[in-house]
């Protein structure tokens, strides 16, 4: 039923992509909000229970719905559930969009229209960077990105639906994502400013619900791409990144499709008074450069290919388990 399930998903969302502004998200970021409000005092063990109260809710919701549905209703109900909360979790639409037009943009010959488009996508200044940083960042946002909206969601959603909990995974990996962002920023909408421990306790949260994913994401990539090159860059070069998870993920791409990444992050603009739960992490500032060619327009190419690859090799091995586990 997972196969299916996140089958569907990716076909609708293809179809169908989700708007900008939806009730859901807008239902989560007022969720959290108003966990904030109530619970950050600013001591350590506030800091665990505002999260516990912000990410728990909503996965006991949806396996609750989830079980109801497979008691009462049956198993196509339960798994058109599964469908619906995957749509709002899980998908290449919630990103892709920048890259294309971003992609589009540099073969036309447009840089400026290509700058205003990575600009307006990650809400950094990119006046004054090169073209080959441009694609570089680039490649980088958009791995990340894939990451966190497909091969981290579909990770977490199957490990926990084989064990009977239905969507649960991919909402606990989706706000999860989410607050360690919106929490890291010092204030909110004019709000008091969020506490030192509330902010630890989510990057912390989210750096143990993203270690195992992050990792089988770049053995995916390793698999499709240069496999010895992409372990090499896992092994070697995942430290010159400021974030291990996200480390691992960029090193392995490095040398999947020999690319030289990493270095300083572009300057974000003035900050955001909100923080929708389809954005990313804000750019890294710290340096770290692997080995490869410089970036150019033929790996922008190659690192969808790569994603696509992989999106499929990991579909692949999810039904072949679905098919072992019926006519087991």
């Amino acid at each position: 039923m997972s196969f299916f399930a996140i089958l569907l998903a990716l076909l609708l969302e293809q179809a169908r992509p989700l708007s900008r502004e939806n009730p859901v998200h807008a239902g989560i970021r007022a969720w959290s909000v108003s966990v904030r409000r109530n619970f950050d005092a600013g001591r350590e063990h506030h800091g665990w229970v505002a999260w516990g109260l912000a990410v728990v809710p909503p996965v006991l919701l949806v396996v609750g719905v989830y079980w109801l549905l497979m008691r009462w209703v049956g198993w196509p109900a339960a798994m058109l559930w599964n469908v619906a909360v995957l749509y709002v979790t899980l998908g290449f639409r919630q990103f892709s969009h920048h890259f294309t037009r971003i992609r589009d943009a540099l073969d036309s010959g447009d840089e400026h229209a290509a700058r205003e488009a990575l600009a307006e996508w990650r809400q950094v200044e990119t006046t004054e960077v090169p073209r080959s940083e441009m694609v570089r960042h680039v490649i980088e946002y958009s791995v990340i990105s894939a990451h966190r909206h497909v091969f981290g969601v579909l990770f977490w959603f199957a490990l926990l639906a084989a064990v009977g909990l239905g969507p649960a995974g991919a909402v606990l990996y989706r706000v999860a994502e989410y607050l360690s962002r919106y929490w890291s920023r010092n204030a909110i909408a004019g709000a008091a400013p969020v506490s030192e421990r509330l902010q630890q306790s989510a990057k912390q949260a989210w750096l143990v619900i993203d270690w195992l994913p992050a990792r089988m994401t770049a053995l995916g990539f390793a698999v499709v791409g240069s496999f010895e090159e992409a372990i090499d860059g896992w092994r070697f070069h995942t430290k010159h990144f400021p974030n291990d998870n996200d480390g691992v993920i960029l090193a392995a791409t490095a040398g999947a499709i020999n690319v030289r990444l990493g270095g300083s992050g572009l300057k974000m603009r003035e900050e955001l008074t909100t923080a929708p739960i389809y954005d990313d992490e804000d750019a890294w500032q710290e340096p770290g450069v692997t080995p490869g060619r410089e970036a150019e327009m033929g790996h922008l190419r190659s690192v969808g290919g790569l994603v696509w690859r992989s999106v499929v090799v990991w579909m692949l091995l999810l039904a072949l388990l679905s098919l072992a586990r019926l006519l087991g």
